[in-house]
């Protein structure tokens, strides 16, 4: 048993390692201006991201679990806190973007010294599988950050008029083209839904269900650019009647009449590598719910809800994609050599729109303590979207995995699949 211990122990170690790591891999591609900039309040500073990711393995692990442990700083706990509130007072989101301190430096330093006493308490209690899983916690919250931290640094390049980008690389098209769109009719029946107690999950994932599944028709792929063009080009921005009455207002307050990150001429698109020729057979992307919900309407469709979208991830094969570990971090059209599975980009390219309001399983139950503040309380006033995106850790996705926005979100890889009644 002690051996068991002891290996569990040493995987849970590396995993640690590589995860840590990885943020800063991720970070050392910005220049240290960069990764103090918050340019919206949705986005935060990637020297944010880095200590916030901190805090929660200080807080939640080190203050509850090592007797006597010493903060590396008292005062991080009020600038690092992100929405805790029954641990605190915190630094208001919007103003994350004016802590010229602690340095970008201080921060790394911040996180050494963190990391060196996780792995001593790690050590130090290889039998303890509580502690193990809330190190895992803490694991897959900082995969969360590592997919905002690129998603961010997105949105603070593409304010800059220098035009900088992320990485050098370009991104190809894929010459084989886009598939056709097909609907594939899925039966009524009960579908079994959420996540079972066999591996790792949020809390907002379970407890595992049964809902009922009308007859229903799915697309096999995703919206591309060049379909969401059309729907612009054929005034589907000037339709009144295709938009819900809040998106309608959006749009006409913001001026808003394409994607987030298109040019005005509907030919370029700015992404990680910089500004881009339009891919016409890639998804679209950097749409909010309410065009997602124009687009279906505008083409005699709708979005699928959560339960048929789990329905159809659990006939879509092991989890690969374009995800984070392609290095595309951009969505692509679908590989040629998988054309014949019936559903395509189940997993990454773009986070898919659902048309489910974000709420609790029957039976939901929060964390206890503070990290019951994790999920639950965010369950109003947003929506569901599922799958994964580009810029997703491969590890981090599953079938079973709910994220939720705000109608109005566009800054995150979000997109779409048409799903219609039967």
């Amino acid at each position: 048993m002690r051996i068991a211990a002891e290996n569990t122990r040493a995987l849970l170690a590396r995993r640690y390692r590589n995860v840590r790591d990885e943020t800063m891999a991720l970070a050392a591609a910005l220049s240290i201006e960069d990764q103090v900039v918050q340019p919206c309040e949705e986005a935060s500073p990637t020297k944010w991201h880095l200590a916030h990711t901190t805090w929660f393995f200080e807080r939640f692990v080190l203050a509850e679990w090592q007797r006597g442990y010493e903060p590396v700083d008292e005062r991080y706990d009020r600038l690092f806190n992100s929405y805790y509130h029954t641990l605190g007072s915190m630094h208001p989101r919007a103003e994350r973007g004016l802590l010229s301190r602690p340095t970008v430096a201080q921060v790394h330093d911040y996180r050494s010294r963190v990391d060196e006493a996780v792995l001593r308490l790690l050590h130090s209690r290889p039998e303890d599988s509580e502690l193990s899983e809330l190190i895992e916690l803490g694991l897959n919250h900082e995969e969360q950050h590592q997919e905002l931290l690129l998603t961010d640094a997105k949105q603070v390049l593409f304010m800059n008029p220098l035009e900088t980008a992320y990485s050098a690389a370009t991104v190809a098209p894929n010459p084989a083209g886009t598939v056709p769109l097909a609907f594939r009719l899925e039966p009524a029946g009960i579908a079994q839904i959420g996540a079972t107690q066999d591996a790792f999950a949020f809390d907002n994932e379970r407890p595992r269900h049964r809902e009922w599944l009308p007859e229903h028709a799915l697309a096999n792929r995703l919206v591309t650019n060049a379909e969401y063009r059309e729907f612009i080009r054929a005034g589907g921005y000037a339709e009144p009647m295709l938009w819900l009455a809040d998106g309608w207002t959006m749009i006409q307050k913001r001026g808003i009449a394409r994607p987030l990150y298109w040019s005005a001429d509907l030919e370029r698109e700015y992404t990680l590598h910089g500004w881009q020729p339009l891919d016409h057979d890639a998804p679209v992307c950097h749409v909010s719910f309410y065009e997602a919900a124009a687009f279906a309407a505008w083409a005699g469709a709708r979005l699928p809800t959560e339960v048929e979208w789990e329905n159809a991830a659990r006939q879509a094969g092991p989890i690969e994609g374009n995800l984070r570990e392609s290095g595309r971090l951009h969505p692509a059209s679908p590989d040629p050599s998988t054309t014949r599975a019936r559903y395509l980009q189940i997993w990454g390219d773009v986070w898919e729109w659902c048309a489910s309001a974000y709420r609790p399983y029957p039976g939901f139950r929060p964390l206890a303590g503070s990290l019951g503040e994790y999920n639950g309380k965010f369950m109003c006033n947003q929506w569901v979207s599922r799958g994964g995106s580009c810029v997703t850790p491969q590890l981090h996705i599953r079938g079973t995995y709910r994220n939720f926005f705000y109608a109005h979100d566009r800054w995150q890889f979000l997109g779409l699949r048409l799903a219609k009644d039967a």
